[in-house]
């Protein structure tokens, strides 16, 4: 049985999902693809260059956090989502199982003692 908490919280939607997918609002769907995404053999100086750029897009765009949490959730292996490179995503997932690992061990010692 849902409890009155979890009835308000789940009937709850955000203005934007009410207008349509968070991506629709994205500031990426103005800019060049290729900047989100590493072309084969790309220098490492142009990489940096390309991925700051794209960096800066995500900055402006209102639903950053929102492409964010996607590309951690599905995740997604390749290019900037959200404000963070591939590599920066596997750093925010390895943080958070290491987080839900540490939480299940104090839920458990808790309950036990």
């Amino acid at each position: 049985m849902e409890s009155a908490k979890d009835a308000t919280t789940s009937s709850y939607r955000h203005p934007r999902d009410l207008a349509g997918p968070w991506h629709a609002e994205a500031a990426c769907r103005r800019d060049e693809a290729g900047m989100f995404f590493a072309p084969s053999k790309e220098p490492t100086a142009a990489r940096l260059s390309r991925e700051e750029a794209a960096k800066q897009v995500c900055a402006r765009c209102p639903v950053m956090l929102e492409c964010r949490e996607h590309a951690l959730l599905q995740p997604e292996p390749y290019g900037v989502w959200g404000g963070l490179t591939a590599a920066e995503r596997r750093v925010v997932l390895a943080r958070r199982r290491r987080r839900d690992v540490e939480l299940q061990r104090a839920t458990r010692i808790a309950a036990a003692g």
